[in-house]
């Protein structure tokens, strides 16, 4: 098994679609884009990541608007690596654009949910340790 590099301060280190339905979305998606799915247990339902053909490392999810994400409208939201969420969360206030959601904890590490001045909304996370 090789080990994944850690993604750098930066990059986008993931990328989630939220929809009303995700069952039925990771279909199209596997349809069109030919990716393979992979079910996540999440208390009573799966969300869905999306494996590139012939490969096991994920490369997208595909999530029910439940939950953490239940006041999510249907977009697809990328995690942007920050150094640290809270003070990038208080950078974005000043800068003008608006903190959604958090800062708090998510897989380990944290993160916020932000729209950018212009409207846009993006997620940054803080990675573990």
């Amino acid at each position: 098994m090789t080990e994944q590099k850690r993604p750098d301060v930066g990059t986008i280190a993931w990328t989630d679609l939220t929809v009303p339905d995700a069952e039925g979305v990771k279909d199209f998606y596997a349809q069109v884009a030919g990716w393979n799915t992979s079910p996540v247990e999440m208390g009573g339902y799966n969300d869905f990541n999306m494996l590139a053909p012939g490969g096991t490392t994920p490369v997208a999810g595909v999530c029910h608007a439940r939950g953490g994400n239940a006041d999510l409208p249907p977009q697809w939201l990328i995690y942007i690596v920050v150094e640290d969420a809270a003070r990038s969360a208080t950078r974005c206030r000043e800068l003008g654009g608006d903190v959604l959601a958090g800062p708090r904890d998510l897989a380990g590490g944290r993160f916020c949910l932000i729209r950018d001045p212009a409207g846009a909304v993006c997620a940054l996370y803080q990675l573990p340790g």
